[in-house]
């Protein structure tokens, strides 16, 4: 029983992963980049929830959770990571400050990685952001809880938690 275990038994454990060389993470953007003028995406690209933990660990990229407060409150976030809604209530009305607050909170020239829940609004959000002139923002593929299985559920194929990268809930 969990409440039988004491409070470090319930927290996630993570091994750091030594930090890439800059080449490497270099690497990194540079091939989400060209695969993205090669399936003619709007913004800088696509990348691995694996590749976007790699960035953002070592300070190369600012980690965006698009997803809304609820999402992020029930279901769990990337600590570290900066919140900007791409919609919001229950009937996802989208934000129309969207990129007005994320311009605000990392500038249109860092590397943002954005971040929902599957990664569709993520993709959304990135064609909008490079539109408004952010020269680095890229998808992060699978996003937060993976795509609905065979019985319509979450978590069980892809995503960041099911590739046991660092998240925490409320």
């Amino acid at each position: 029983m969990l409440a039988s275990q004491p409070a470090e038994a319930l927290q996630p454990h993570f091994q750091a992963a030594p930090t890439p060389p800059d080449d490497e993470l270099d690497s990194l953007l540079e091939r989400a980049r060209r695969n993205a003028r090669e399936a003619g995406l709007p913004y800088a690209g696509g990348l691995s929830p694996k590749d976007a933990w790699a960035l953002f660990s070592a300070g190369a990229a600012v980690l965006v959770d698009v997803r809304t407060n609820e999402e992020r409150k029930f279901v769990g976030h990337v600590p570290g990571s900066v919140h900007v809604a791409w919609a919001t209530g229950t009937g996802m009305t989208r934000n129309p400050r969207f990129v007005k607050e994320l311009e605000a909170k990392v500038g249109k020239s860092t590397v943002v990685l954005l971040l929902c829940r599957s990664g569709k609004r993520s993709a959304a959000a990135a064609e909008a952001a490079a539109k408004s002139g952010f020269s680095a923002v890229f998808n992060v593929l699978e996003g937060f809880e993976g795509e609905l299985d065979a019985d319509n559920r979450r978590g069980g194929l892809d995503g960041w938690r099911f590739r046991g990268l660092p998240w925490v809930q409320d």
